[in-house]
């Protein structure tokens, strides 16, 4: 009798634990969204910090190396509230490549509203239109949208 109770309860563990890990997973791939989201309003936080700060005076409140903008934490930045190296650079509107948090992020875009708030690196890069690379978490994401035929 005692011989079965172990085998069943250890069956029982692994079911609970299998769906749990199921659960968290779905809940993850769910909540990417409101990562980015969260990411965005760090950017801003940190630039409106920053700006306030004026740490630099004449640099307009950046900290980092060789940073033009507003507000930007790193090296190589430009717009507002980036955090990282080489986000928010060569863009047409000043809507565009802002509170980004990585590297490469939100550069060469030629729309409005384009390249903002992305997380990790290489997001939101050249794209034209309006409200295309914004948001993504990870790498590679958000990239030469808007273009139009060719």
């Amino acid at each position: 009798m005692k011989r079965c109770v172990i085998p069943v309860l250890c069956l029982g563990l692994l079911s609970a634990t299998a769906a749990k890990a199921d659960t968290t997973a779905g809940s993850q791939a769910f909540s990417t969204s409101r990562i980015a989201q969260t990411a965005g309003q760090y950017g801003r936080y940190i630039g409106s910090n920053v700006r306030s700060m004026d740490p630099l005076g004449s640099l307009g409140g950046n900290v980092g190396y060789k940073n033009t903008g507003s507000g930007n934490v790193g090296a190589f930045n430009s717009g507002t509230g980036n955090v990282g190296a080489f986000n928010g650079n060569d863009n047409t509107s000043s809507t565009s490549g802002n509170h980004n948090i990585g590297a490469f992020n939100g550069n060469g875009n030629t729309g409005e509203y384009d390249g903002n708030t992305n997380v990790g690196a290489f997001n939101g890069n050249g794209n034209g239109g309006s409200f295309n690379g914004n948001g993504n978490v990870g790498a590679f994401n958000g990239n030469f949208n808007g273009r139009g035929n060719h």
